[in-house]
């Protein structure tokens, strides 16, 4: 039998979840028999993603058992952010408490307090990425529009700049049109903020955008050619293209309109707080548990080496008091 890795199992997971077509007919086309996929899909209930690497059968590992107090500080910090999934906490305490606790095991600590549901799958139905992609900052920026309605006031349009290798928000405008002059005036704030409006910076962003009228004028091909800016769009229904900005819009729009507004400010200053936290706090799984302004800023290296240190003193820590704990002289 096909041996299947861990990322393969993740994906197949994902695709039967939200599939359109019958499970056993979604299985069949993928090759995969049922069997296997029950297997799969409850060891990841049971553990997350850890739960679909291969192991084969081991001793208990007694000497990495996770103190109580440790799990009532996991509990208590779920607690207080209970936005945040299991993956997000497990990194926010090793962050904050420089205390090493791995994601499946926030998982199920959080599961035996009822504090988590079973897992939210997303489906990844087509390359998340370029086949050449980005390999720094300011090297391709994505850019679209969504829309808000606002009570007695209509519709109101969000124009956003994302870096596609951070994938930080570097500029957001909320307008009550939806024109080439907006988009020219969110670059503009993102070129101020970047620093790259001066004359004197050699390499320039390419924008990446869809199709939509307003990135077909003539006005903001002109712009785009005194800025020295390369302009890509994508190939219509095509479905890689706009994923990371389209990702980031539902998920912002998923906190953003909890609530009804009343006036385009009110509005903004949500936005505002919700940028500020996407950029600044929310860990990234496609960044390696990073935040986007980690890796804009070229804190990445560092931020993943101090984690390293912290998880190598955590084990042997925690070793060291479990086998004191159990009377072994070391």
């Amino acid at each position: 039998m096909m041996r299947r890795s861990q990322e393969e199992k993740g994906e197949i997971i994902h695709l039967v979840e939200h599939s359109e077509l019958p499970m056993k007919r979604t299985l069949d086309e993928l090759n995969v028999p049922r069997s296997s996929f029950y297997r799969w899909y409850r060891k990841y209930q049971e553990d997350g993603e850890e739960g679909l690497i291969d192991r084969r059968p081991q001793p208990g590992q007694f000497w990495n058992h996770i103190p109580q107090g440790v799990r009532e500080q996991v509990v208590k910090l779920a607690l207080e952010h209970p936005d945040q999934s299991s993956r997000q906490i497990a990194w926010l305490f090793t962050d904050r408490e420089g205390y090493f606790i791995s994601e499946s095991s926030v998982y199920r600590i959080l599961k035996g307090f009822d504090l988590v549901e079973s897992p939210a799958f997303r489906m990844i139905s087509a390359k998340d990425q370029f086949e050449h992609p980005t390999q720094r900052v300011n090297e391709l920026w994505q850019t679209d529009f969504t829309y808000f309605k606002i009570m007695n006031w209509g519709w109101y349009y969000l124009s956003t700049i994302l870096d596609d290798y951070s994938r930080c928000i570097l500029a957001c405008k909320l307008t009550p049109t939806m024109n080439a002059t907006d988009v020219q005036e969110t670059l503009e704030i993102a070129l101020r903020k970047t620093g790259l409006d001066h004359v004197n910076v050699l390499l320039r962003p390419r924008l990446l955008s869809d199709n939509g009228s307003c990135y077909l004028s003539h006005d903001l091909e002109h712009y785009l050619r005194r800025k020295h800016i390369e302009h890509t769009r994508g190939a219509p229904y095509h479905p890689m293209t706009q994923g990371k900005i389209e990702r980031y819009h539902r998920s912002m729009k998923n906190v953003v309109k909890l609530q009804n507004y009343y006036s385009p400010e009110e509005l903004e200053r949500e936005i505002t707080h919700f940028v500020d936290y996407y950029n600044n706090q929310r860990y990234h799984e496609a960044l390696d548990n990073l935040t986007p302004m980690d890796v804009y800023t070229g804190k990445a290296k560092e931020v993943l080496a101090h984690r390293a240190e912290i998880k190598k003193r955590t084990l042997q820590t925690r070793r060291l008091q479990n086998l004191q704990a159990l009377g072994v002289q070391v």
